[in-house]
């Protein structure tokens, strides 16, 4: 076997230059190394590419290279046994298709006026004048919004305690110091609530327990009018034709409600960031909104060029998620003129393929006119994964990410609170701005020429 080349640096200190500036740490090792490196995790090469012809040949060969879900069993703490991220085969095939019949169609455009109504009362909230951060703010409306279409559940007690246990349970893959040194000392051990992998698992029980308590009395009590995931879920067979169990059910939900709150969250609050760093970016995103005029619906928000050429900028510059999905060499084969041979882990490194010059020159600056002068293809600019582990929700999160930012900007005259350059904080599989993106009210937005009527009223 011929593997790429790479730093010989042990595992441990690799993930303490990763994590102190995960994107300078990567700019480095691929100037040095090239659009393969490999890194040594014990006896186990993991080859990390960032050349598109390599991407295409991961995500397309399923034959030698595979996308075994035993690769995402670390996931499995937070996403359950059977979540999507840990299933294989016609088994991940017939879960995915149920999954994805809620992201798409008639259903995602219903859904368009409660994210503008949630939306604009939750960042109506904020007083005027008064700094708030923006990250946790977005986040609290995607999170509402995705336990809204994946479970059906939009009010109420149980609405208020699942939300807060996905919150906090998400807060903890942003750790503080403190909590980074108490998990040196204490590892993984469950040494009560006051040690970090205690709290983890006191959250997740109380949490499996309410996502069980709401499977077993929609089992009970069947609607068949309901158009949420949970409802497809319930009604839905396995690849034999038979029912999930309420295990199953309950662990597929939880994979969509985190990327619904975590990774939308951050990548519209990296949004934020750049739209309003660069003055030149918004004039001319708040011209094409106001191009509009009265006709704010969703599908005409969703069709906007520039916003979508903003909105893929964002995340090309700063993806939320850093690597796609780990593959499994199965059987020998040969990938960009190197030999591998069974056992090997290959990754596709989405943050460096966004950074090829040659695809995207000046990457290091924030330039959405690139997407409407060419078309990438899925192996150049893939913020949302590839091949069968591609983001379920991918469609969604754009839609549910311009819905967002056009129901603010066409309402608010925000600001940021200081000019300097928001760094990236790494922690999970997500990258997030490391001060939240500090920002500030200053009123309501008025068009030119009229008063601006509220998104919500148009939709």
């Amino acid at each position: 076997m011929q593997l790429p080349p790479g730093p010989k640096t042990p595992s441990w200190l690799i993930g303490l230059q990763f994590e102190a500036n995960p994107f300078d740490y990567m700019d480095r090792i691929s100037k040095r190394y090239g659009d393969m490196v490999t890194l040594m995790f014990g006896s186990t090469p993991i080859v990390y590419v960032s050349n598109p012809s390599g991407i295409k040949q991961i995500f397309t060969n399923t034959k030698e290279i595979v996308a075994k879900g035993d690769l995402n069993r670390g996931f499995a703490l937070g996403t359950g046994e059977k979540g999507v991220l840990q299933l294989d085969g016609l088994i991940h095939k017939n879960r995915r298709k149920i999954l994805m019949h809620t992201f798409h169609g008639a259903r995602m455009q219903a859904c368009g006026r409660r994210i503008c109504e949630l939306t604009e009362k939750i960042i109506g909230q904020q007083t005027v004048g008064k700094p708030f951060i923006a990250y946790p703010t977005i986040e609290d409306i995607t999170l509402k919004v995705g336990i809204e279409i994946v479970m059906g559940i939009d009010k109420g007690e149980r609405h208020e305690k699942i939300k807060h246990l996905f919150t906090s349970i998400l807060r903890l893959n942003v750790q503080s110091p403190i909590d980074k040194i108490l998990l040196t000392i204490f590892g993984e051990r469950d040494l009560g609530r006051w040690s970090p992998q205690g709290y983890f698992l006191h959250l997740r029980q109380e949490l499996f327990q309410l996502l069980s308590t709401e499977v077993e009395e929609r089992r009970n009590q069947l609607d068949f009018s309901r158009t949420d995931m949970l409802a497809d879920l319930i009604f839905a067979e396995d690849e034999t034709g038979q029912p999930l169990s309420n295990e199953e059910v309950r662990d597929l939900l939880l994979s969509p409600i985190f990327a619904a709150g975590d990774a939308s969250g951050t990548a519209i609050a990296w949004a934020l960031y750049w739209i309003h760093r660069l003055p030149t970016v918004r004039s001319r995103l708040l011209s094409e909104i106001d191009s509009l005029g009265d006709n704010l619906d969703p599908m005409s928000i969703f069709a906007l060029p520039y916003l979508n050429a903003v909105c893929n900028e964002v995340l090309r510059i700063y993806p939320t998620q850093l690597f796609a999905f780990p593959r499994l060499v199965e059987s020998t084969v040969e990938l960009m003129g190197y030999k591998l041979n069974p056992g090997t882990v290959l990754i596709a490194n989405i943050y460096s393929t966004h950074q090829h010059e040659d695809l995207y020159p000046q990457p290091k600056e924030f330039l959405p006119e690139r997407f409407l002068e060419k078309q990438f293809s899925p192996y150049e600019f893939l913020p949302f994964g590839g091949g069968s582990r591609v983001c379920i929700g991918a469609t969604f999160a754009l839609f549910e990410m311009k819905l967002i930012l056009v129901t603010i900007l066409s309402r608010y005259e925000l600001e940021l609170v200081k000019q300097n350059p928001e760094r990236p904080k790494y922690g999970g599989l997500i990258c997030y701005p490391a001060s939240g993106v500090k920002m500030v009210k200053r009123g309501l937005r008025q068009r030119q020429g009229k008063s601006q009527l509220l998104a919500v009223d148009l939709i």
